[in-house]
């Protein structure tokens, strides 16, 4: 076997399966594993190409007459919140951001839990174990981080152990050559008022901002499902297609 031949990714095909976000949909995707022989640069390229990672795996939809999901992107060096965003940022300025190693901790786990329950007891997660929630935060190949955001104190001061600090919400995010790529996060659905989801988008985005990097990635959106509705709120952003990348 060559090694370029070697080194190509091999990519499969899942069986049709009922769709989680369009009802009356059948689902596909198609996938490859990611593995330490493959070039970083290629795995970079398939994130960066619209492809999603789940452990080290990486997917993207492969579905018969149904272009619904579309990769997006924020530009960040662009982007300036609305009225609505800087109240969202306003309401949480009480949380601390902590970037960590993807080391999961039986307190994440628990948040996660109750999230899934919460609000999506009926999807492909709903059964994800400990073991398999500590899969989806260290099984990666490619360079990734956790941020808590957690409650500070009133009166807390810089010497303060954050660690202790209460937990609100949990992102896994993936470092790539020109972005962050946001895989996934969770947070206490008992909050509504604090937006949490879209404060952790608004955190990211200033995150990467600082770090030099023009995009964040915020995986599918899909025209039709409510539940990916809020990502087409973060603009500008630019959307893959079949001609490539296109300012939405």
């Amino acid at each position: 076997m060559s090694e370029q031949h070697k080194n190509f990714p091999e990519f499969y095909v899942t069986a049709p399966q009922s769709c989680p976000y369009l009802q009356g949909r059948l689902e596909r995707k198609l996938f490859t594993h990611l593995t330490h022989d493959k070039p970083p640069e290629l795995v970079d390229n398939l994130l960066r190409g619209g492809f999603r990672r789940s452990q080290n795996v990486a997917y993207m939809p492969y579905c018969e007459g149904c272009q619904a999901c579309v990769s997006v992107r924020v530009l960040v060096d662009g982007f300036v919140p609305s009225r609505s965003f800087r109240r969202i940022e306003d309401a949480n300025r009480d949380l601390a951001a902590r970037r960590i190693a993807p080391r999961p901790t039986s307190e994440q786990y628990s948040l996660f839990r109750s999230y899934i329950d919460g609000r999506h007891s009926d999807g492909g997660m709903a059964d994800m174990t400990v073991l398999d929630y500590a899969m989806m935060i260290e099984d990666s190949i490619v360079d990734t981080f956790v941020t808590e955001y957690r409650l500070k104190p009133g009166g807390a001061l810089e010497h303060d152990r954050p660690d202790s600090w209460p937990l609100l919400a949990v992102a896994l995010t993936d470092r790539l050559s020109d972005g962050l790529s946001m895989v996934y996060s969770f947070y206490d659905t008992e909050l509504a008022h604090r937006s949490l989801g879209s404060f952790m988008i608004l955190d990211h985005i200033a995150h990467t901002r600082r770090l030099g990097l023009p995009y964040l990635y915020l995986g599918y959106w899909i025209d039709g499902s409510r539940k990916m509705s809020y990502k087409a709120r973060f603009h500008p952003q630019e959307r893959l297609g079949s001609n490539g990348w296109i300012r939405a």
